[in-house]
């Protein structure tokens, strides 16, 4: 099996998806937290950018949506800020 360039993009995003998740459970960061959100941000982000590059409607979806209330949460946290 070769792995292109959409592989590798959906590979990197998916694990800082996993990795924000686990430090997450483990208490290591807060679902609050902006690094928690950033993750998520640009995890969802890079997901949906290799969904699009497969044409995979559904997880395009999926990680758009993720990645749209992400940036909802940051939003949020820059409002408690003040």
């Amino acid at each position: 099996m070769q792995l292109n360039t959409n592989d590798y993009i959906g590979f990197i995003g998916v694990f800082i998806l996993l990795v924000a998740f686990l430090l997450n459970l483990s208490g290591k960061i807060l679902k609050d937290g902006l690094p928690y959100i950033l993750m998520n941000i640009i995890g969802a982000g890079l997901a949906c950018i290799a969904s699009w590059l497969i044409h995979y409607i559904p997880f395009v979806i999926l990680e758009a949506s993720w990645t749209l209330v992400s940036l909802f949460a940051l939003l949020q946290y820059f409002r408690r800020l003040k």
